[in-house]
């Protein structure tokens, strides 16, 4: 069966909301088996496993969090030519701009050669202090919608194999 991997880092809920959301569309999508993995406990061989992936992080300090960064780096050089051309999409969840976020993950994405297929949405929280910024998460609707379109998109395009 063909698989879809989600891989997924979040400290305040924000980045898990909408990785969950892709996670149901997908589901309901069907005809794809759907691997829902933290980012802290995805490895190399999860990778090589999944035909088409989607990443979702927040923005932290102007870059990927951390903890996403730390997976990209335990298994970039582990899958290096080994996953060229397969399918992915990406949301990143930022308290203002988001944008060197994005860019990170789609080079990181571009050394891969994988490939994109859906623009990566910046979901902007608003989050400037550091009560707000600490603060759990709460996202809107129309941003869980377009994490739903991204989960969706990637599980058909998946089962019929326009990817």
């Amino acid at each position: 069966m063909t698989t879809l991997a989600i891989i997924w880092y979040s400290r305040t809920g924000g980045s898990q909301q909408l990785a969950e959301a892709a996670r149901k569309a997908a589901e309901e999508a069907g005809g794809v088996d759907i691997r829902f993995l933290r980012a802290e406990d995805a490895g190399p061989q999860d990778l090589l496993e999944a035909d088409g992936y989607l990443f979702a992080c927040p923005e932290n300090l102007a870059a990927i969090a951390g903890v996403m960064k730390a997976f990209f780096d335990r298994t970039y050089y582990e899958v290096l030519g080994r996953i060229e051309g397969r399918p992915y999409a990406a949301i990143i969840c930022a308290g203002s701009d988001g944008e060197n976020a994005k860019a990170q993950l789609e080079r990181i994405c571009q050394g891969w050669r994988l490939k994109r297929v859906a623009d990566t949405p910046i979901v902007n929280v608003g989050a400037q202090t550091k009560d707000e910024i600490l603060a759990d998460k709460t996202i809107g609707e129309a941003e869980l919608e377009q994490a739903r379109e991204l989960g969706a998109t990637l599980a058909a395009g998946l089962e019929i194999g326009v990817f």
